[in-house]
């Protein structure tokens, strides 16, 4: 029951944190090793535990959908789904305790990139359009590093995107969160089919998450953006302080 509460008020948290300005895995992963489930399995479980709330920011988002430096969004997406399915089969591939060496160092770049992506994306914004094959690539690259972990892939695509000369932060934000929750989607599946999912876990999580996701909305209306920017930040730099004792301490 203790742990069930745990999980719930962590979904509550990351829920309302990726409403407001993402980075709910530095509060999920964290909490779901916490009760003992493995790094590996926690990152999967992790990922089913916060999609519904990408699904319901996805549907909201909809109707802004457009085509990225000239490539349309099919493509895009198809490219984004192959990265997906890659990047979750090779989590699942890795093992725990590899995961565990690993982990400080994703938690690090996604710290890196909470920190310095939207100054970055601002900086990197160009007109010059990129070959097919580059942005494809570069596509690819964001999808399997969603679909292995996911920290701050949308800040990552976002900041790549300007960089390929796509346009505006605000104009990609709607394909933005529509490709990388359709980065997770397939990596939830194959979590779910593979048997990665720690059930027990995973409920209490989603349905904390999915409550969050809608107090989150609501706070995000009246709290300043750079009270949400800074308290984002000092998770994310806390969670990965951490984790880097709990590897290399």
């Amino acid at each position: 029951m203790y742990d069930a509460m745990l999980l719930f008020l962590a979904g509550l948290l990351a829920g309302s944190m990726n409403a407001l300005a993402g980075g709910g895995s530095f509060v999920s992963l964290p909490a779901l090793i916490s009760v003992g489930v493995p790094s590996v399995a926690a990152n999967a479980t992790s990922t089913l535990a916060l999609f519904p709330g990408g699904m319901a920011s996805s549907w909201v988002y909809r109707d802004g959908v457009r085509s990225v430096c000239g490539v349309k969004v099919m493509p895009i997406a198809i490219v984004t789904v192959m990265g997906g399915v890659a990047g979750s089969i090779l989590l699942l591939l890795t093992p725990s305790r590899t995961f565990d060496g690993i982990l400080p160092w994703l938690l690090l770049v996604a710290t890196l990139m909470l920190a310095a992506g939207p100054r970055l994306s601002a900086h990197l914004q160009t007109r010059a359009r990129p070959s097919i094959l580059a942005f494809a690539t570069v596509q690819f690259l964001l999808g399997l590093y969603g679909g292995y972990f996911g920290g701050a892939v949308g800040l990552m695509m976002l900041a790549a995107w300007s960089a390929l000369g796509g346009g505006d932060i605000k104009s990609l934000n709607p394909t933005r969160m529509v490709m990388v929750t359709a980065a997770n989607a397939v990596a939830v599946v194959v979590f779910v089919l593979a048997g990665a999912i720690v059930w027990q876990g995973c409920i209490p999580m989603t349905i904390g998450a999915v409550i969050g996701g809608w107090i989150g909305a609501h706070i995000g209306r009246r709290l300043p953006s750079p009270v949400v920017r800074m308290l984002t930040l000092a998770v994310a730099f806390l969670t990965t302080t951490v984790f880097f004792s709990r590897a290399y301490l």
